[in-house]
């Protein structure tokens, strides 16, 4: 079951009007590929957790992104016209509910996200660099 956040739903309700839909389609989407997500805000916008950071998305004053935390290659999915690569995000700057990739496309993607979360190797705690407390 979806863990749903109601800060989540107050970000949504004050992101530009073109926003509301596209953040909510993602939300449906992120908790169809992880029903365990939980919801939470952090540094300002919405993440999804299940077992760690597993994505999140942000809504900008004539755009969104959807952001994976642990750069999942979503190139194998994408086609070479996306604008991938600008803005913030693997998706690029999503202006609109056209720009969104196909769900079949997010769902692959959020669930390539949470097998990553539960390999052996994410619970590995990364060494920090020195001097970095």
């Amino acid at each position: 079951m979806a863990l749903k956040d109601p800060r989540v739903d107050a970000y949504i309700a004050e992101s530009p009007e073109f926003a509301r839909p596209i953040l909510k389609h993602l939300r449906k989407v992120i908790h169809a590929g992880c029903p365990s997500a939980v919801e939470t805000i952090k540094w300002g916008c919405p993440f999804f957790d299940h077992r760690g950071l597993l994505c999140g998305f942000a809504s900008f004053k004539t755009h969104c992104s959807l952001f994976f935390w642990r750069d999942i290659d979503v190139s194998r999915w994408l086609s070479k016209t996306n604008n991938a690569g600008a803005g913030m995000g693997q998706f690029g700057k999503i202006a609109s509910m056209a720009d969104l990739p196909k769900d079949s496309i997010l769902l692959a993607c959020v669930r390539a996200a949470v097998q990553q979360r539960e390999s052996p190797e994410s619970s590995i705690k990364r060494k920090r660099k020195p001097g970095k407390e």
